[in-house]
């Protein structure tokens, strides 16, 4: 799936939120603190970190492809 920024970069909680891949902000920063999800490759766990175009977001089964606006 692909996501559009609207902004210079998205908090990775927020994105997975708002992809309705978690049903809440609190579940979104335990997987991610929990290390289930991968940016670019590689096992991101700071649930604020900066996602930028370009980046691609792996969690559970979904694959992210972050696009700029």
């Amino acid at each position: 799936m692909q996501f559009q920024l609207q902004d210079e970069y998205i908090e990775l909680f927020k994105l997975l939120k708002v992809l309705d891949l978690v049903d809440s902000g609190a579940q979104a920063k335990y997987i991610v603190a929990d290390g289930h999800v991968k940016r670019n490759g590689v096992v991101e766990v700071r649930k604020r970190a900066k996602i930028v175009a370009g980046d691609i977001i792996e969690v559970a089964d979904a694959t992210i492809e972050v696009i700029a606006s």
